[in-house]
């Protein structure tokens, strides 16, 4: 498996050069984010004593036997007490799993019946949380109905997928999986047309997946540099820092080079430089660095974009490693701009 080594950058007092177990800091994945179920107050008292009791391995037996039903209400039941065991208590994410709820609950995910569905995505979101329970889910073939569970499902269970998948994604080997399972095309589709949580969970798990070349060739495809150069324009959506970090791990790709042209981004991109935060400018001048070091054309749009005098502004109040990278910019921003035949030929195309 190919995995290209990502820019770094620090984010909330983390580098997110790496995202190994925990990426909680770039999109509140720690659990999921349903409302809780109504009950009975017979099945209350059951789902007390369920996450109460410290014998409770008979009961467990029961929930899981009652996801295998015929009666879909009884499986609702079931679903949504080990999904509420699961979230509230750590320590039962592990007893869950050993209890062997983990199969019938993903065949929950291909249910027609939508609550049904949700219920199962998000019971398998919240054992995703332990990490000994991640290597187990995807090896029970997890990967392809949380999948198929973005397209077809409801908006949580859109989210609750997002962030199973990205939970699954932390093991390395099943980043490719989900990858070639039809994954990216549905979290593009989430990250441009959902909820606020749903943007910020779908962009986190790209942010995870696309540390794979071919993921962020999928990704590029799909169409995801649209959604970004929107989000990263829009100041008021929270965005725009998440956004920045994905394009930044595609923008090595020819690809999303030109791609990101012809969606308008380096006007944005430029914006960001004279309006954003400061972690905001640093991010955009390392995308458009890379965009400029082997174009002369993408030189020429930025420089006439009126890049050169935020540039001179911002290499003078960041830290010494963007600084340098705003001073070389400039350098490539004032060099002549005419007589590269070669870089001026391999641009034809934009």
């Amino acid at each position: 498996m190919e995995k290209e080594k990502p820019v770094n950058f620090t984010y909330m007092g983390r580098s997110f050069g790496d995202m190994k177990d925990d990426s909680s800091a770039f999109s509140e994945c720690n659990s999921d984010g349903s409302g809780e179920f109504p009950t009975a107050s017979s099945e209350s008292r059951r789902l007390l004593l369920a996450c109460v009791s410290e014998n409770s391995d008979d009961l467990l037996r029961q929930l899981v036997a009652d996801l295998e039903s015929c009666s879909i209400d009884e499986q609702k039941q079931a679903a949504m007490e080990i999904r509420l065991m699961a979230k509230n208590k750590p320590e039962n994410r592990i007893k869950i799993a050993k209890a062997g709820a983990i199969k019938p609950l993903i065949s929950l995910i291909s249910s027609s019946d939508l609550q049904l569905q949700e219920y199962g995505v998000t019971a398998i979101l919240n054992l995703s949380l332990c990490d000994e329970n991640k290597e187990l889910i995807a090896l029970s073939g997890a990967i392809k109905p949380l999948a198929r569970a973005l397209k077809t499902g409801t908006s949580t269970t859109k989210e609750n997928a997002a962030c199973a998948l990205l939970r699954l994604s932390q093991v390395e080997e099943n980043k490719i999986a989900i990858g070639r399972s039809g994954a990216i095309p549905y979290l593009v589709n989430l990250l441009e047309n959902g909820g606020f949580r749903g943007k910020k969970d779908a962009s986190t798990a790209l942010y995870s997946l696309c540390s794979v070349k071919e993921n962020k060739i999928r990704a590029v495809k799909a169409g995801i540099m649209k959604p970004l150069v929107e989000l990263m324009a829009d100041f008021e959506s929270n965005m725009v820092d998440k956004s920045a970090y994905v394009m930044s791990l595609l923008i090595p790709l020819t690809e999303a080079k030109s791609s990101l042209v012809e969606e308008g981004g380096i006007p944005v991109l430029v914006e960001i430089i004279e309006v954003g935060s400061q972690r905001q400018k640093e991010i955009a001048v390392a995308i458009l660095l890379q965009l400029c070091e082997e174009s002369v054309v993408y030189r020429t749009m930025v420089a006439r974009e009126g890049a050169i005098p935020p540039l001179v502004a911002q290499s003078q109040s960041s830290t010494d490693r963007a600084n340098q990278k705003a001073e070389t910019l400039i350098e490539l921003l004032r060099q002549p701009r005419s007589g590269d035949v070669a870089a001026t030929a391999s641009d034809v195309s934009v």
